[in-house]
Parts: C-alpha cells; sequence; structure tokens
C-alpha cells in the first residue's frame, strides 16, 4: 500500500531551492524525482499556510490569516480524514501543528512526544522553538529531525508522515535570504535529507517536498513578492501528471496526499491534484 511522506521545509525560497539544494537538484537531473514551482496562498504566513497545505482551502476561506490566531482546525483536513478512513499519521513538526490538529493548545511538557493511538496524530514529535532569536536561534539539528522521521517510518510505517523543518525560516528572519547563513542552511537541510529520502523510499514511501512560503531580504514574509509566493514542490513519486512547466497552486497538497493515499477528498477540498 502507497505511503506518503510529506516534507515541509519552512521559509525555503524557489530559486534557493533550486541553487543551493545539491541533494535535491541531483535527483531531478537524474530523473529520480521530478520539481514544479508553487505558487503559495497569501498571506505568505506560516500557520495559515500549514491550514492551507493540509485543508486545501486558502487562508481567505479557512479562516486563518494570522500566526497569532492560531486555533485548532475546524475543517476535514489531512489528518482528520485519513482518522476517519481508518488510516495512520504522524508527524515530527512544530508545536503549531499540535495546536491546529492534535486536539488542543500545545504543552511542551505534556505533548513534546505522543504515542496514543486514540489521539487525533497518534504518534508525534513536537519542538517549540520557545524563546528563539538570533543570538539563539532554539534549533534541532536537521540530522535529528531527520532521523527521529526515520525512527517513526521504521517501527510504525505511517500512511502519511509529516517533516517539517524550521530552520531556513528561523535563520531567514535573523540574517534576511540575502545572507550565507540562510543560503547554508537551505544546504544543510538538503544534506541531511540526502540521508533519509532514500531510506523512506526503500520503505515504499513517496516523499514530497516543498515550502509554506519563502523569505525575503528583509528577513519578512507575509505579502505578495515573487520571492515570498514561489516555492518548490520535489516529487519522488511517478504519480504525477502536471506538465513540466505548470505552475502549481499550493491548495492542491492535501487533496494531492489523499488521493495517492486511496482515500476520497472531501468535498471541501475542491482543487484536485494535478
Amino acid at each position: 500500500m502507497r505511503k506518503i511522506c510529506l516534507v515541509l521545509i519552512d521559509g525555503l525560497r524557489n530559486d534557493t531551492a533550486r541553487t543551493e539544494c545539491g541533494f535535491l537538484a541531483a535527483s531531478v537531473e537524474a530523473g529520480s524525482a521530478r520539481a514544479w514551482v508553487m505558487r503559495a496562498c497569501l498571506p505568505t504566513i506560516s500557520a495559515p499556510l500549514y491550514e492551507t497545505i493540509h485543508s486545501g482551502l486558502a487562508p481567505v476561506d479557512h479562516g486563518l490569516l494570522s500566526n497569532e490566531a492560531i486555533r485548532p482546525s475546524p475543517h476535514p483536513n489531512v489528518f482528520s480524514v485519513l482518522k476517519g478512513a481508518g488510516r495512520s499519521t504522524a508527524v515530527v513538526a512544530h508545536s503549531y501543528f499540535h495546536t491546529l490538529y492534535g486536539g488542543s493548545s500545545f504543552d511542551p511538557f505534556e505533548h513534546v512526544e505522543i504515542n496514543d493511538p486514540e489521539a487525533p496524530i497518534p504518534i508525534a514529535r513536537y519542538y517549540s522553538l520557545e524563546g528563539y532569536n538570533k543570538a539563539n536561534p532554539a534549533l534541532l539539528s536537521e540530522v535529528d529531525l531527520c532521523a527521529q522521521a526515520w525512527q517513526i517510518a521504521k517501527s510504525a510505517s505511517p500512511d502519511y508522515l509529516l517533516l517539517h523543518s524550521s530552520s531556513c525560516d528561523t535563520l531567514g528572519h535573523g540574517y534576511s535570504a540575502d545572507s550565507p547563513e540562510y543560503r547554508i542552511q537551505a544546504w544543510k537541510v538538503d544534506n541531511a535529507l540526502s540521508r533519509l529520502i532514500p531510506r523512506l523510499k526503500s520503505l515504499g514511501y513517496d516523499v514530497l517536498v516543498t515550502a509554506d512560503h519563502g523569505m525575503n531580504a528583509d528577513g519578512h514574509h507575509a505579502g505578495d513578492e515573487p520571492c515570498l509566493r514561489d516555492v518548490p514542490f520535489i516529487v519522488f513519486s511517478d504519480t504525477f501528471r502536471a506538465k513540466p512547466d505548470e505552475v502549481l497552486d499550493q491548495w492542491i497538497i492535501a487533496p494531492t496526499i489523499l488521493d495517492l493515499l486511496g482515500v476520497e477528498p472531501p468535498p471541501s477540498m475542491t482543487r484536485r491534484s494535478p
């Protein structure tokens, strides 16, 4: 049975992915992956776009328009639809995903690690980045995140696995997208993925790699610049029918995941997979 891993690299611009992520570029060049430009929805802010990616709705439709307004998702989403279909999910991700899809606000002392078959997301490893700033990015190593995802895939084999990295976003805020720190961090994520993705493929996972939004030269994101809206969408799978030069809309990710898993998307996910 097909399984899906979505790798969400927070704050990674499409042009930076193309120039700095050598493993991903080599995979596309070799034909083991395919790449498209994806157009992020507006506003280009993390929590609203996490909800777009998993509900298939634009922020103006799902109603979450600010990180400060984050709340549990009231809409059918990848996690709730798969749980209703008897399928399994797991995440290694920022704590916002627990608030959105885990059933409650995030408490690091209660929710940093979840192993509960009755939970909305039965297997979860969360990080908070609490107190991060330029002097202290409060980041986990990329290889540690990838190793956590691998241990979950190897031991539990969830139908849908989300791996979410925040480091490009964090260093982009601290140093701007026009900085060696941001560009080198994009490579560090790619370097860790070069050790994870072949392992996931060996277990039968199709892997989708994308970003929620980009980053600008001011170390900011929220608006309508191409550097904020154009993100990578790289697919380690032979199932996609989109034309090579087609620009894909971000809201197709949720129904695409469900389609690939053989689960009917709900009527609210009106934009179907490519």
